[in-house]
């Protein structure tokens, strides 16, 4: 193993955490002009566990940045409807065009991620994946003034200007800098996914039943990403004895008709379990550092909105970065506390399953309005002012 070097090149920005958040503010920031490092442990291209769900601010953003039909070229179907079933009651939705967003669209990973490294790239951001971050550098006031990596051949050090931590719910950065962690959710579902071929539903659909909801998203490749959840505590009794077998039993209990649909499917690869985690809120700046995406803000995915307030989130950290102004990073924080808080709120409700079929369409009219709200805003943002020299 090689020694540090301290003579590294000096970026203005190192991104730890090459995934949407990450490769999303490597984009707006490269494309202000910064020199930005994106860095990522995992190899390019690979994909993760999730919802897949954009909503109507992700799409949005995508479009504005130009990168939507690169997105929609791996075979993403246009999701031009959503269907909530409350027991054996359907409530069908089309998605109407606002600020120009006529349909929803759930990409795997695997091409989301991909597509906003590569438009990272080509704005002039630097990436390397393979690359793990050891340790941050402290200056003598105690500001963070850079990162330590290792790949499999050198380990070196970074000295940059700040250090965005993108690096997800088990942010090493945020345990680094000691991040308080100021609110956290008190209930959270454990869900089972898994990818089907040939199931015949149009547009998504989300079910709910008593202590069980499921999911129904297309995704890539003519698959569908389906999930069953229950509350936390539920999970091991769920699914440890047979998962398949798990997973269906709580098909059937949200409806007979959506265990058959499934039923009738090709499941593509194995099933993958989330075994719950609960949402909070971390402070999300300090000197030299700040968070983005899961690092600084979780929820728990039953209402599927994780990836696009990450996006949102990578527009507001990078609109901080660039103003520069004391307080600039101060200001992105209540903003995205003031957007998340709400959804925070009643994704943490929906989470705990102490609800009924009445009640849990109360709180989906509230996500809705706070899900407006956020597009409302996503839609005044401005293209960020180029780098102060």
């Amino acid at each position: 193993m090689q020694s540090l070097n301290p003579f590294r090149p000096r970026y203005d920005a190192v991104i730890v955490g090459a995934r949407c958040a990450g490769a999303a503010a490597a984009l707006l920031l490269a494309r202000a002009g910064a020199k930005v490092l994106l860095v990522d442990r995992q190899a390019y291209g690979s994909d993760t566990m999730s919802t897949h769900a954009l909503m109507r601010g992700g799409v949005l953003q995508l479009h504005r940045w130009g990168l939507l039909p690169m997105v929609m070229a791996e075979e993403t179907p246009e999701i031009r409807s959503t269907t909530f079933h409350y027991g054996q009651e359907a409530l069908r939705l089309s998605i109407k065009v606002e600020h120009g967003v006529s349909y929803f669209c759930a990409p795997r990973r695997s091409v989301l991620d991909r597509v906003l490294v590569d438009a990272a790239r080509k704005a002039g951001a630097e990436v390397r994946h393979g690359a793990l971050l050891t340790d941050l550098m402290f200056g003598s006031a105690g500001q963070v003034v850079g990162v330590r990596l290792k790949d499999a051949e050198v380990e070196y050090a970074v000295r940059c200007t700040i250090v965005i931590g993108a690096d997800g719910r088990q942010s090493t950065i945020a345990k680094l800098v000691k991040a308080e962690t100021y609110a956290e959710s008190v209930s959270s579902s454990a869900s089972v996914f898994g990818y089907f071929k040939n199931v015949q539903r149009d547009g998504s659909h989300w079910h709910f039943a008593d202590n069980v909801a499921a999911g129904v998203i297309p995704t890539n490749y003519g698959q569908h990403c389906v999930f069953a959840s229950v509350p936390v505590a539920a999970f091991a009794s769920a699914f440890k004895k047979n998962v398949e077998a798990g997973f269906l039993r709580i098909l059937e209990a949200n409806s007979p008709g959506l265990r058959e649909d499934v039923g009738r499917a090709e499941l593509v690869g194995r099933f993958r379990g989330f075994a719950g985690a609960r949402g909070y809120l971390r402070q999300s700046h300090g000197p030299g550092w700040a968070l983005v995406g899961d690092a600084g803000y979780f929820k728990d995915p039953v209402t599927a909105h994780g990836i696009t307030d990450a996006l949102r989130d990578a527009e507001l950290v990078a609109n901080a970065i660039l103003d520069g102004r004391s307080g600039a990073l101060a200001a992105y924080q209540k903003e995205r506390d003031d957007l998340s808080r709400p959804l925070f709120d009643v994704t943490g409700a929906i989470a705990s399953f102490r609800w009924t079929l009445d009640e849990v369409k109360l709180l989906h009219m509230q996500l809705s309005a706070a899900m407006r709200a956020e597009v409302d805003r996503v839609a005044s943002l401005s293209a960020p002012a180029t780098l102060a020299a």
